[in-house]
Parts: structure tokens; sequence; C-alpha cells
């Protein structure tokens, strides 16, 4: 079986804190990024700090980030082969559990995360765009794009697409239960991890929704 592929560590993707949880090889990253559904986009506008959520997809070393041509981040990026992009720190994460200590300083939660740093660009090829905007419904739940009406001239020319490779990356990842100082160990409060995960409800069809379309397969696999 070939080894995964590692991403080097950076001054940027060193925690400075708990740095044993930290994970840089590409299996780990990309699984967390796969995983997830919003991204939290952070770039630098008028000299202050902006942070956005938006959809995200990835394909293969690179992460697409979604937009509207109008907004500000988009406007800001340069097209790919332009002389400068947009600055940018994305973040997703995912809560895996509550964990309760017997002492309120060391309750914490049990996380999956991601950071990335780099210079995104806009996406200005056409192909790219219609790829990487099936790579962004796909992402919401595979399968979907070839099962939905592609985007229209006019709906392209709306939409707007950020191009981030993935170079500057790592993970971190915290698991296990409290812990206890030893003289804590004794005191009378309950103490151990509360589980969080994902849970998908039944299918709500849309009220228009003609009569003998059937529920796709793949919903039935959330």
């Amino acid at each position: 079986m070939a080894e995964s592929k590692s991403f080097a560590a950076t001054e940027r993707t060193v925690p400075t804190r708990a740095r044993e949880r930290a994970h840089y090889d590409e299996a780990t990253v990309h699984a967390i990024l796969d995983e997830g559904y919003v991204c939290h986009l952070g770039f630098v506008r008028d000299g202050a700090p902006v942070v956005l959520p938006t959809l995200y997809g990835r394909v293969g070393d690179r992460l697409y980030v979604h937009g509207s041509t109008g907004s500000r981040p988009l406007r800001m990026a340069g097209g790919q082969g332009a002389d400068t992009g947009l600055a940018v720190c994305v973040t997703v994460t995912h809560v895996d559990g509550l964990v309760l200590a017997r002492s309120a300083f060391h309750h914490s939660i049990n996380y999956r995360s991601v950071v990335v740093h780099g210079t995104a660009y806009q996406v200005t090829d056409e192909e790219e765009k219609k790829a990487a905007l099936d790579a962004l419904v796909d992402h919401v739940l595979p399968g979907r794009a070839a099962d939905s009406r592609p985007a229209n001239a006019k709906e392209l020319a709306a939409t707007a697409v950020l191009r981030l490779d993935l170079r500057e990356v790592s993970a971190k990842i915290r698991t296990g239960g409290p812990s206890d100082e030893p003289e804590d160990q004794a005191l009378p409060y309950w103490s151990g991890v509360l589980p969080v995960s994902p849970v998908y409800g039944a299918p709500i069809p849309a009220d228009d929704l003609a009569p003998g379309i059937q529920e796709p397969a793949y919903l039935s696999a959330r």
C-alpha cells in the first residue's frame, strides 16, 4: 500500500499549543475536508480581518470556494495567471464530542480541524469552472451533480469560484476523555464524553415535485 503524502510543516501550520495533535498527512487532511459542508474563509479587507462561512469542494489538491460575482473576496481575487491573488486562510472543523471534566478548567471538546493558508485566485477557465461547480454540488451530496440541471450561461456569469491550492495545510485532532488533575479525581462530579454526530432525517419532497419522480438512491445512503 502506497504511503500517504504529507504537507510540509511551516511556521503558520505548527500549533503553538498541543503540537502532538497536529497532522500533516494528505489522507487525514482530505478526509476531514471531505466530511464537511461549510468552511470559513478569512481574509483582510480595508486593513481589517473578515471571516465568511461558505460552501466548498475538493478536487485532488485543490479547494474550490463558492461565491457571488458581486462578493468582495471574489472581486479582490485576480484570475488565474494574475500577478496577485487574495491571501486567505480557510478552516473546516468537526465537533465529535463534548469533554466534561471534574474541573471547569479541563472541559474541552473532541474535534477534527483543518487550516489552509495560501493565495486564492478566481477561476476564469470555463471548463474548470463547470467542473468546480459540479464538485461543489457533489461535495454536499455525492451523485447530485449528475442528477440536476447544470448551470446555464446566465447562472455561470452570476457565479464565481475561488481556487486555493492545498500546499500550506495542517490538521489538528483531539480524541479521548477528560484530563483531570489527580487531586480532582475523587470529586463527586460526573466526567466523561458526550459524543456528537450529525443525524440526517427523512427526505422531504418539494411541494411542487412532479408525480412519479422517485426518491434518488443516493439519499438513502445518508
